[in-house]
């Protein structure tokens, strides 16, 4: 006969032994799941002033951050963040352009439709150049044609300043609002067209729009970068991809997905990187594997509002702006979404590298 308590222990031992055993397994699976970041920030510049920001720009030939920051640019040492001087008189700065063989600096003073120039050793202005539109914002220094273009918002066109004698010789009327360019440094820049999700051709040359490539149904393209090598643009739009667009074509590769509210791109071209940075808080990492791969390494946590970047192919250290922020204004006919208030005395810049 079959004792029955020593069955009913039996079964017991046996199922406790099976949860034993099982749950390594269990943990062992879910710590796979969490990959280890790749990504650190290892350095945070406070810088002082107030007021808002756009762009930054790195300089690998001099190892200097150019940041905008409301009325002025801030110039600082990248790998400290020290201070090293301030470009004044640039109202409602976004961009800066670095031109190394002319020895010059260009702002686009968003408010004051003008660009300021300066010399990039000394930091002293040498001139201010009026636009030919309303609102410049992304700028670009073009060493094929030693020609500075401004990206008007407000206009819709492109003013093309002659570098070395600081002055207007043409106008570009573009086919939207424009976002931010870039250049294959050979005489070809692509500018994103933020209202019609496009992106337009330019001849730095002839100074005309040779193309036009729609890239929806991706939505609101601003930031912008690209793999001269294997020739493909990196464009970061509002509905959360980043659409990756052959050079000589137009023809969109593939898409992925990144944070939200994306206002900057940049291409690594020794770690074959690609970064959108995202005012969600977020920086997402994306690995070019080949000319047609790519895949999401990563959304690295960075601090909400760091939604544009800076970046040294030379230590492969990226650069973000950002601050804190209060409660938004009370919204008013002319403006009736408020963008959240800047707490005084909390602009920073996130100084962010690869562990490895």
């Amino acid at each position: 006969m079959f004792n029955r308590n020593y069955l009913t222990l039996s079964v017991l031992l046996a199922i406790c032994s099976s949860a034993l055993f099982a749950a390594p397994t269990t943990g062992s699976a879910s710590n796979s799941e969490a990959t280890p970041s790749q990504y650190a920030i290892v350095n945070t510049f406070h810088v002082e002033g107030e007021g808002g920001w756009d762009y930054i720009t790195m300089d690998d030939s001099s190892g200097r951050l150019f940041v905008s920051h409301a009325t002025v640019v801030n110039v600082l040492e990248a790998k400290t963040g020290k201070l090293l001087g301030t470009i004044p008189d640039t109202q409602g700065v976004h961009g800066i352009s670095v031109a190394t063989d002319l020895k010059k600096g260009f702002t686009s003073n968003g408010k004051a439709d003008s660009v300021t120039v300066f010399d990039i050793e000394s930091l002293k202005t040498l001139g201010t150049v009026q636009v030919s539109g309303k609102n410049p914002d992304a700028i670009l220094y073009d060493p094929i044609s030693h020609n500075v273009f401004t990206f008007n918002g407000k206009t819709s066109n492109a003013t093309v300043i002659d570098a070395k004698e600081q002055k207007v010789i043409a106008t570009i009327a573009l086919d939207g609002k424009p976002e931010f360019p870039t250049t294959n440094g050979k005489g070809i820049i692509y500018v994103n067209i933020e209202d019609k999700n496009e992106i337009q051709v330019i001849d730095t040359k002839t100074l005309k729009v040779t193309a036009t490539w729609s890239i929806a149904p991706n939505e609101e393209p601003s930031g912008m970068a690209i793999d001269i090598e294997n020739g493909r643009l990196f464009s970061v739009c509002g509905n959360k991809v980043m659409t990756v667009v052959d050079t000589q074509s137009g023809k969109v590769i593939t898409t992925l997905p990144i944070g939200e509210h994306a206002d900057g791109a940049a291409f690594d071209p020794g770690l074959k990187r690609a970064y959108s940075s995202n005012g969600d808080g977020t920086l997402t990492v994306i690995q070019e594997v080949d000319k047609d791969t790519f895949k999401v390494l990563e959304n690295f946590p960075t601090i909400k509002g760091a939604r544009t970047i800076g970046l040294s192919a030379a230590t492969h250290h990226t650069y973000l702006p950002t601050a804190e922020f209060g409660p938004a204004p009370a919204p008013t006919t002319d403006h009736p979404k408020q963008r959240p208030s800047i707490k005084p005395g909390t602009f920073k810049i996130l100084d962010i590298a690869p562990k490895n």
